[in-house]
């Protein structure tokens, strides 16, 4: 839970909860993205840390399951400095060979002796992509070769974190900003108006369409000089749900057919253009399961990288003449049952003994079924129904 202050809101909806990949404790100050002064500023200096990732996964030490960061001097060589002009003049002298996917972060307020620009100091954090193009003979290869040999001389190899839920709060946050921001750059290498290269600015908050690249002048393009959505990170709605029996004591949980036998979680789905969470909810239910719901409530939500989603948590209640399953609309779930509380909790119970493991093995376990891991937005609504009563109405 974040507090326990007593408000208006807390007594009519509970605390929030905090949810893993998010919380934090870098200021974004995103409106400093253009600033390239100040950008330059914090990539060079000192106490300035950069997160490498290969392949889109962090160094992570294994004895604590913290991140680990270099500095500026390991990585100059491979970056140089691609804010020590302003940005008008980086475009117009792009050269899209040397260009590594770098992402500025945001600053760590707490920490004092970082960058400071006007009334905003803090140490700053960047992360740069050290995976290896596959030219060899791409200027930087050596050079991020380097510093992947350096990285992993350090005992802290590149892990999975989506199998291996090692980090802490704060930290799988930094992480998630990072992966979101890079996998979005990684994706776009080109153009959608024109089909030419992209070159990444607003320290890797935005991408552009130059006119230029190392000099050769390109052919026109329909996103110049205009604000287009495809030059910016994209964030997709993904709604999760538990839904409870109208009579309050069961559960409905679904197995998708890529999962193990015995492993079940909450229904879930992307929403679609022109609906409401609520309406995608009901929707997506209906069309998994067969059931239809009444009340939808928003619970809590989820940032979760694997790519780019927003994960809206809800709550929802069948409709007394709606519970029958049906999973002949929608081919996804393998399976889908109406499950006790008391099965749930037990289930849930053993899933939080693993910490930090998602266990999709299809061995056999203490509890009837398996469940998502605590650090799951599906475990937190599960709990949230099962232990705390959040689907009852607040007094």
């Amino acid at each position: 839970m974040t507090n326990s202050l007593v408000t208006p809101l807390t007594k009519r909806y509970g605390e929030s909860i905090d949810t893993y990949f998010s919380g934090s404790p870098l200021n974004r100050v995103s409106f400093l993205r253009e600033n390239y002064a100040f950008l330059s500023d914090a990539l060079t200096n000192p106490t300035t840390r950069f997160l490498p990732m290969q392949s889109l996964e962090p160094s992570i030490f294994p004895d604590t399951g913290l991140l680990n960061t270099l500095v500026y001097d390991d990585v100059k060589e491979a970056i140089g400095n691609p804010f020590k002009t302003l940005e008008p003049e980086t475009v117009a002298e792009w050269d899209s060979s040397k260009d590594p996917i770098l992402i500025f972060l945001g600053i760590d307020e707490s920490k004092t002796g970082g960058v400071t620009y006007e009334k905003y100091s803090g140490q700053a954090y960047f992360a740069l992509d050290v995976t290896v193009p596959a030219d060899p003979t791409t200027p930087h290869a050596t050079k991020l070769a380097d510093i992947q040999n350096k990285v992993e001389a350090s005992g802290a190899p590149f892990t999975a974190v989506r199998t291996h839920y090692v980090l802490n709060y704060s930290e799988a946050a930094i992480y998630a900003q990072a992966r979101s921001y890079m996998d979005w750059n990684r994706r776009n290498p080109f153009c959608a108006g024109c089909g030419a290269r992209t070159m990444s600015v607003n320290g890797g908050a935005k991408r552009v369409c130059p006119p230029t690249d190392r000099g050769v002048a390109k052919g026109p393009c329909p996103s110049r000089g205009v604000v287009t959505n495809i030059s910016f990170p994209r964030s997709d709605p993904t709604i999760i749900v538990a839904v409870v029996n109208a009579a309050g004591d069961r559960l409905l949980l679904g197995r998708n057919k890529r999962f193990p036998a015995g492993f079940y979680s909450c229904l879930a789905g992307f929403c679609e253009p022109g609906e409401s969470i609520e309406e995608a909810v009901r929707r997506e239910v209906w069309e998994e399961s067969g059931v239809k719901l009444g009340k939808v409530a928003i619970y809590a939500s989820q940032p979760w990288p694997y790519p780019a989603s927003l994960m809206i948590g809800a709550i929802a209640e069948a409709l007394p003449d709606g519970e029958a399953i049906h999973l002949e609309h929608d081919p996804e779930l393998g399976d889908a049952q109406w499950f006790p509380f008391t099965i749930v909790r037990d289930a849930l119970t053993v899933a939080e003994r693993k910490v930090n493991v998602l266990d999709i093995s299809g061995e056999p376990t203490e509890a009837p079924i398996k469940v998502p891991p605590s650090k799951a937005i599906a475990h937190n609504l599960m709990r949230a129904v099962v232990f705390e009563n959040a689907h009852l109405p607040k007094i």
